[in-house]
């Protein structure tokens, strides 16, 4: 019996492989082909049956393997082929992941489409390293704004945010950390804090810490590159209250347990 051509776009997180909601597993475990990204863990690919087949249809540096025109193609011609399409994309699809435009592509092939959102990188990659977005007396509100927009420009609501109290989470933007450092910099905000962190909640995650004055020398010093999470606000300062609440909590266990023992 042919299998119902079908698609499920499924947000496999933000690349710690546990970081992946029990929907998205059994997509995965359903799946006749699966349509991999470059930000993806591909420890996620062995829920998938290994009898499924796996492409990966990423970019990375600056590489594309398929361009988004012939992603959408394969989506459908593998639909009707084989059945069940997962198209598995890092953090949540519908966050700068162009999820939707797959679905509206492949909806006039009638072809059945599915949605799993996913935990977006803005929120949790900040969040493992102790950074709340919002915090009362911090900040209210935050941003998510794409650093590099289509035509390779940087977003116009960078210089809205940057008039805010507001968190600014920039994704995709270390190609243009100069241009991001001038827009706040022209709103008076040097002594605003800063954290770049690439490769986040995974095992190869790298942290600097500065303001906007000094975040282009701290990354230099660091070595940090794409890809990168861009933290802009207050609530970066809590980060250093949370360690320091951490480092005392740790340090009260020990010595219980020395007067204990």
């Amino acid at each position: 019996m042919k299998n119902v051509p079908k698609l499920t776009v499924v947000g496999a997180g933000p690349g710690d492989p546990e970081l992946i909601t029990l929907k998205a597993i059994k997509a995965l475990e359903s799946a006749d082909v699966v349509l991999y990204d470059a930000l993806i863990n591909e420890e996620l690919l062995n829920y998938a049956p290994i009898t499924s087949e796996k492409i990966f249809v990423g970019k990375r540096k600056g590489c594309y393997a398929y361009q988004q025109e012939q992603i959408n193609e394969l989506i459908v011609a593998r639909a009707k082929s084989h059945g069940h399409v997962v198209r598995l994309k890092g953090g949540d699809p519908f966050i700068f992941g162009r999820g939707a435009e797959e679905i509206d592509y492949v909806k006039p092939f009638g072809i059945e489409t599915y949605m799993v959102p996913g935990i977006s990188s803005a929120l949790a990659v900040p969040a493992y390293r102790g950074i709340p977005l919002t915090k009362r007396g911090a900040s209210e509100s935050f941003w998510v704004i794409t650093g590099t927009t289509k035509d390779h420009q940087l977003s116009s609501d960078v210089a809205l945010a940057a008039k805010s109290t507001a968190t600014v989470v920039i994704l995709m933007g270390m190609g243009k950390l100069r241009d991001i450092v001038s827009v706040f910099s022209s709103e008076g905000k040097l002594e605003t804090p800063v954290a770049i962190i690439q490769n986040g909640t995974t095992k190869d995650e790298k942290l600097g810490v500065g303001t906007i004055k000094n975040i282009e020398a701290v990354v230099e010093n660091k070595q940090l590159s794409s890809p990168a999470i861009i933290v802009i606000g207050e609530v970066v300062r809590e980060r250093v209250r949370l360690n320091a609440i951490a480092q005392e909590i740790n340090k009260n266990e020990f010595s219980s347990h020395v007067e204990g023992s």
